[in-house]
């Protein structure tokens, strides 16, 4: 079973708001990962150097913190690396239906009050509620 947090869930959301806070104030630009990345590609964006900055710090500050404090989560995942690959690609695949991931239209297109983006994070939670429930319960979990 999942483990509670709620105390470094509430620190871990507060950076992530607060981080497309400040991308926005300062750059006028949406905290959205996949779009980001997808400046990085082939042909890349103009403005790809706050791109790189902003991702490399998301990668950057966990392998930070365990350098100073020696503290790393554990993650034990009993799911096959196949089942994880395949997740990955379904995502993939929805990050573009969806013209953009959760970052850009949960925290950011909701709080501009976007109704694409509000629609877009219902149907985020709604298919993962039920994929949980349905894997979880009805296939006995993985």
């Amino acid at each position: 079973m999942t483990e509670f947090t709620p105390f470094l869930s509430l620190a871990g959301g507060a950076l992530i708001g607060l981080a497309a806070v400040l991308l926005m104030l300062f750059h006028g630009r949406i905290a959205g990962i996949s779009g980001m990345l997808q400046g990085l590609l082939p042909p890349f964006a103009s403005d790809w150097h706050w791109r790189a900055a902003f991702l490399a710090g998301a990668v950057l500050a966990p392998v930070l913190i365990l350098a100073l404090t020696g503290w790393r989560p554990d993650f034990v995942s009993e799911t096959p690396v196949l089942w994880l690959i395949i997740g990955g690609l379904i995502v993939g695949a929805g990050v573009q239906l969806a013209s953009g991931c959760t970052s850009g239209h949960a925290v950011c297109g909701i709080a501009r009050f976007s109704p694409r983006s509000i629609v877009a994070t219902l149907s985020f939670m709604i298919t993962t509620t039920i994929t949980v429930y349905v894997i979880r319960h009805l296939l006995g979990g993985f």
